[in-house]
């Protein structure tokens, strides 16, 4: 189905409760839900069409947000959805298992790998026949066009679910667009904190960790997310989040001197005031459609009084554009907007885009104060973090999520 086409969020509820019907029959279903509008909309809609038989399980995975958990569990099973829902905390079993990844791919395989055992294990227990997913049209077309692995994409990469987990399938959403999901859910009457509510991962937090996940690094990760989605909600980016990473810096990078030349070049600085830091370990980018695992650059310009520099946005944006067309290594592109004057472990980065389709992206213009006042309150919350930047790359080069 095409974005652009009409689109009626009648019809296709019609159209898919009583496909569902006729899958599912008196069989009864799982789904895993996480709050987030299209697992909570496909949820709405299966229970639509099978009513009781329909059990969703929200998965303590240690990845969700601080208090997320028994928040969503509330909201999904109160008037007027009235999900029947249970809270399944594998915190342990997921930590363990993910414990000493740090490549991206590898921490969403493995990540991918538990979930489903742990559903399969749960639709066995609880003698369900199906499991139902809130897959998208976005997921399937990242994960088969080898950008990133979507954790809920299998059958359209060639793994068969009953054959792997024992799991029978039904994605009732695959054929939508983010956009689509959102009308759908207001017709299904779900409140507006999920209808409206910014995308969040499947596999949570875990790929906003950039490199080894570790419980200080995750629980950092945590305090700084709550405060800049307090921040960022009244300037309506379509989604946004911060990322940590390991404060470790690249030895002897042969093109820094040449990025500090263009930084200084196209910001109007003097070279003395430009510093570039290449982190050691790496982002999920894009190059001609396919993905691209590359470098993670940070820019800090300082003033003539010693403060740190603050030109508009778009400039950045420009920025990143000009360095990373001169250095293909590079994925990604952050701008220091706060810091402290001790080094500390960790770097948070501020990811704010806008779009339509999640598809490609662009960086959103947060206001200097805003960004000023989000870095200031989490170098104080997060005394293990030792500078915050903003993530000035849209998508493509980058993906929106770091890893």
């Amino acid at each position: 189905m095409s974005e652009t086409s009409e689109f009626s969020p009648k019809e296709f509820v019609d159209t898919q409760v009583n496909e569902i019907r006729d899958v599912l029959g008196k069989e009864r279903a799982l789904i895993a839900v996480s709050g987030g509008v299209d697992s909570s909309t496909c949820a709405a809609l299966v229970h639509r069409a099978i009513g009781e038989n329909l059990l969703c399980v929200m998965l303590d995975d240690a990845f969700m947000r601080e208090g997320e958990p028994d928040r969503v569990a509330q909201l999904l099973s109160q008037p007027p959805l009235k999900l029947p829902i249970k809270i399944l905390n594998v915190q342990e079993r997921f930590l363990n298992e993910m414990k000493e990844l740090r490549d991206a791919e590898e921490k969403r395989k493995v990540f991918r790998e538990n979930f489903y055992r742990v559903l399969s294990e749960t639709v066995e227990r609880e003698h369900c026949s199906f499991l139902v997913q809130g897959t998208i049209l976005a997921d399937i077309v990242e994960t088969a066009g080898g950008v990133k692995t979507q954790h809920n994409v299998l059958s359209q990469i060639g793994i068969n679910p009953k054959q792997r987990y024992g799991l029978q399938v039904i994605e009732p959403l695959k054929t939508l667009f983010k956009a689509q999901v959102r009308e759908v859910a207001r017709y299904l009457k779900i409140p507006t904190e999920i209808a409206e509510r910014q995308p969040f991962p499947g596999p949570g937090l875990s790929v906003r960790v950039v490199g080894e996940i570790r419980r200080d690094k995750l629980e950092s990760l945590k305090k700084a997310t709550a405060i800049a989605e307090e921040r960022l909600v009244k300037h309506r980016p379509d989604q946004y989040f911060t990322v940590i990473i390991d404060n470790l810096e690249k030895p002897n990078h042969t093109r820094l001197t040449r990025v500090q030349e263009s930084v200084a070049s196209v910001l109007n600085v003097p070279y003395s005031k430009v510093s570039v830091k290449v982190f050691e370990d790496k982002a999920t980018g894009m190059k001609k459609g396919e993905r691209h695992y590359g470098e993670i650059a940070a820019i800090r310009v300082q003033t003539d009084g010693r403060s740190l520099y603050q030109p508009p946005i778009r400039d950045l944006v420009t920025l990143q554009n000009m360095l990373i067309a001169e250095n293909p290594s590079f994925t990604r592109i952050l701008y220091v907007v706060g810091e402290t004057p001790k080094k500390q472990p960790y770097v948070i980065a501020i990811r704010a885009i806008q779009t339509q389709d999640f598809l490609t992206a662009k960086v959103a213009e947060i206001p200097w104060a805003t960004l000023n006042e989000i870095a200031e309150k989490i170098v104080v919350a997060c005394p293990s973090v030792s500078s915050v930047c903003y993530d000035v790359t849209p998508k493509p080069p980058a993906t929106i999520e770091m890893e």
